[in-house]
This record gives structure tokens, sequence and C-alpha cells, in this order.
């Protein structure tokens, strides 16, 4: 029998080994969907190119060119041209900084043959792959830390593996970044590393604006040490919302640089689309002369129309359905948490523990203690985005934000697959025998990973298994084949 750090070890490689299967196979689908289906004209952000192509250009958007559709555009555009236009501001710095970062660095040998734009979509496919692995361990520590359930924590990494968000965790999108911060400082701060997840929950805001939301977990998990040290380690996880909405104050309402210092080509876009570039020679904005001058809110007002119930219309109603499996998986986890810890649930977590097990102590599983503030965390996402953003982007707002997702799905297959239970899905042999699973064939038949037996004997499978694993798997298909072609997806 291995010991328990050995088990851990083990866990940690075939969650390793799932993650990079899975980003391997969806580059080469993304690739090969690409090439088999022509894009879709879409009325998206279409900056055009401001240097002639190189060598191997083409063959680098070719083959990587599906991460860089829809959003991407923006970060690809602000990791190479900087902040030009007004909207460019809702995208947050810290993800084209990190592409950036690659490109002029790792990848600067290749600058003969690939131009920086070339260079960044490279640089997706590395630092994303590289994150999402990052965050798939990370939530599989997160999930050992609140659980205390190591087949739970492994089961819930592994169907991360299979989110439905995949298409955004591959393409030049910062849902992957956000996810590897996120999971990665909640973990430190359950592990009592409260300043060392202070500074990854402060990045995650730099990368994404719902990091603000993670400030919760800093007030409720070490309100009971010191509330001196949660309330400084807030205000460092707000500070870069703050300091970026600075920047684009003083960049538009106290311009020092006019518009002959923007190139030709990105000016002559501007002029076409009505896209406001800083100019110290033109009005000042509207938002400028708000009390509280923020333009993040004022572009997600004005250029993408995000507001209260804006999005309830009878035209929004497939968009409504495509969120709905996400928005289900939340719901429930909601109404088995409260049906099974009602009390604790109405002391807001602050009072009686939750459910006693068996040998009168709290349960290790779904129905922990330490799962209640996530659990909130989940539905405030919920609610605010169905009623306050465009709702086809919920899937992966929460699929990269909360665990909760992944730790109700897993418990569902615990609770509904009982062969998941036998002993033969969770044990190892020596730790030698498990170096030897190299290829992808000897992997995918591998007893070690209960995901792939669930998918290879899916008849078997009880109808809630297939329900989650066909949800997960159709829209990590699903999302390949449309939003690498320029086609509508959440």
């Amino acid at each position: 029998m291995l010991s328990l750090r050995s088990h851990t070890r083990v866990d940690i490689r075939i969650v390793v080994q799932f993650a990079i299967f899975t980003r391997a196979l969806s580059l080469v689908l993304q690739a090969a969907l690409n090439a088999i289906i022509p894009d879709h004209e879409a009325d998206a952000f279409s900056p055009p190119r401001t240097v002639k192509p190189r060598l191997l250009d083409y063959t680098t958007d070719v083959l990587l060119g599906g991460l860089g559709r829809w959003d991407a555009e923006h970060f690809l555009f602000i990791a190479e041209h900087g902040y030009v236009y007004e909207h460019n501001f809702a995208f947050f710095p810290l993800f084209p900084l990190v592409l950036y970062s690659v490109a002029s660095t790792l990848l600067w040998p290749l600058s003969p043959f690939l131009t920086l734009h070339g260079r960044l979509l490279l640089a997706v496919a590395i630092a994303n792959t590289t994150l999402f692995v990052l965050s798939a361990v990370a939530l599989f520590g997160l999930s050992c830390a609140v659980l205390q359930d190591r087949s739970l924590a492994l089961l819930s990494s592994l169907i991360y593996c299979l989110t439905p968000a995949n298409v955004f965790m591959l393409s030049g999108y910062s849902e992957t970044l956000f996810a590897a911060l996120t999971f990665g400082g909640l973990w430190f701060l359950e592990k009592g590393f409260t300043l060392r997840a202070c500074l990854f929950l402060c990045l995650a805001t730099g990368a994404r604006a719902n990091g603000l939301v993670n400030a919760g977990f800093l007030l409720y998990l070490p309100l009971q040490r010191s509330l001196a040290q949660a309330s400084l380690c807030i205000t460092v996880v707000v500070l870069p919302f703050g300091l970026f909405q600075l920047y684009g104050y003083y960049t538009f309402c106290r311009p020092t640089v006019t518009q002959e210092q923007v190139p030709d080509v990105l000016l002559n876009l501007a002029d076409k689309k009505g896209y406001r570039v800083p100019d110290e020679a033109a009005p000042t904005p509207s938002w400028c002369l708000m009390r509280i001058p923020i333009l993040y809110s004022y572009i997600q007002d004005v250029y993408w129309d995000v507001g209260f119930l804006r999005y309830f219309k009878l035209k929004q109603i497939p968009n409504f359905l495509l969120a709905l499996p996400i928005a289900t998986l939340s719901v429930m986890a909601l109404y088995m948490y409260i049906k099974a810890n009602p009390l604790f649930c109405l002391h807001l977590g602050l009072g009686k523990s939750a459910k006693k097990g068996k040998e009168g102590k709290p349960p290790a599983n779904f129905y922990s203690s330490k799962v209640f503030v996530y659990i909130v965390h989940c539905f405030s996402l919920l609610i605010f985005g169905i009623f306050c953003m465009h709702v086809q982007v919920l899937t992966r707002f929460l699929a990269s934000s909360s665990p909760v997702v992944y730790w109700i799905s897993g418990h569902v297959l615990l609770c509904n697959e009982p062969s998941l239970l036998e002993e033969k899905h969770f044990a190892y042999g020596k730790p030698q025998d498990n170096l030897k699973q190299c290829c992808i064939h000897s992997y995918l038949v591998s007893i070690n990973n209960p995901i792939t037996q669930l998918l290879m004997h899916w008849n078997t499978c009880s109808f809630r298994t297939r329900c989650i694993l066909g949800y997960f798997v159709s829209y990590w298909l699903l999302g390949l084949v449309l939003h690498c072609n320029f086609l509508p997806w959440t």
C-alpha cells in the first residue's frame, strides 16, 4: 500500500496527464475544424495587420488561427499595440502582458520568421496550455483542502479537464489565467498562507474584473484569524481594478497624445467603426464628467449594452437555453447543500457545524462546512450573470471562477455510479507501474482515470451520469467547432 502522500503524487500525475491530453487533442481538433469549416463573416473586432507577413506566419495562422477569434482579437491586439481604442479597456491587462512577455522572450528567436502577431498566436497555445495544467493541479489541491475527500477531489479535477468552457480555456482569452490564479489563491487561503493567497487573488483581478468578487473569500475565511489582515488583503485585491481605471481615466480624460501618433491603418479603422482614440485636441468624453468616472462600466453599458435585465428579450431565449445546463448545476449545488445543512446555512456558515457524519464528525465531502462559502460565491456569480450580463457568457464565467461546478458534478457521479466507489478505481500499484503509462492508448485504458472509464462504458452509466458527461463533452467539442470558425457560441 502506498502512503497518502504517494497517493496524492499519483493523483496529481493522473490530473496532469489528462490535462495535457485534453489540451493536445483540443489544439489538433481546432486546427482541423478551422481548416475544414469556412469562417463565418462575423461582425467582430478585426483590426488590420500593420506589418507584412513573414515566412512562417501563414503556417501559424493555418494551425493556430482558431485561437484568435472573437474577443481573442482584442487580447492579441492589446498585446501587440497596447490600449489604442477606448473599448479595449474592457479587457484587463495581465493576460496581454503574459502573451507579450512569452512572445518577446521565449519566442524571440523566431522573430526573423514570425511577426509579433504570429508569435502572439503561438504564445496563446503555449501559455494557455501551461496555465490550464497548473489550474487543474490547483483545483485538485483546493478540492483536497476543502472536501477532505481524495476520490471526489480527483474526480472533480478530471471533470474540469473536460470543462464546457474548453474553447475559451484554449483560445486567446483570459479565463485560463484567471482560473489558475483563483484556484491557486484559494488553495493557499485554505492552507493558511494568507499573504500568498492575497498576491494570487490580486493578480486574478488584474486578469478579469470578476476577480473583485474573490475579495469575499478574504473577508470570510480569515475572519476568525485577523480582521485587520483580511481588510488589508481585500484592499490589495481591489487595487488592480482601481489602478486600471485610473490608467483609463488619464488616457482619455487627460490625454497627452494626438491622433497623429496612432498608426494610419489603426486610425482609419477608428474612423470607419467610430472607435474613440486618445486625443488631447478632442472633446472630453462624457464618462470623464461622472462623479465616479469608471471606464469599465461605461464600456459595458455603451459598447456591449450590458445592464440589469437588458438581456431579458424573446430573441435571447436561445442564449438562455445555452446557459441553462451550468445554471442548473449551480442551483442543484445550492439546493443539495442547503437541504443537507439547513441550520448551518441559516447561520451563514458561522454557527453550528455542518451535518454530522457517521462518526459524529463533519462530513468530508461535498457537504463539508468548508464548502459553504464556495456555494455562496457560485450562487452570487449566477445571479449576477443571469440578470446583469449577456447570459450566454455564464458558462465560461462560472466554469473559470467557481470550483462548485466541478464538485457538484463529481458528487453526482459518485452518488450514481457505484462502480466509482469500488477500490479498483482509486487504487494504485507501485509508482513505477504508473510511470509506464506513457502513450495515449495505455493512458486511455488505464483504470486509474475514472472519467475515461465512464466514457468507455457509456451504455452502463446511469441517466444522471450521461446527462452530466454528455453536457461537458458536447460543449467541449461544440465550442471548438463553432467558436474557432467565428460562429456564435457562449
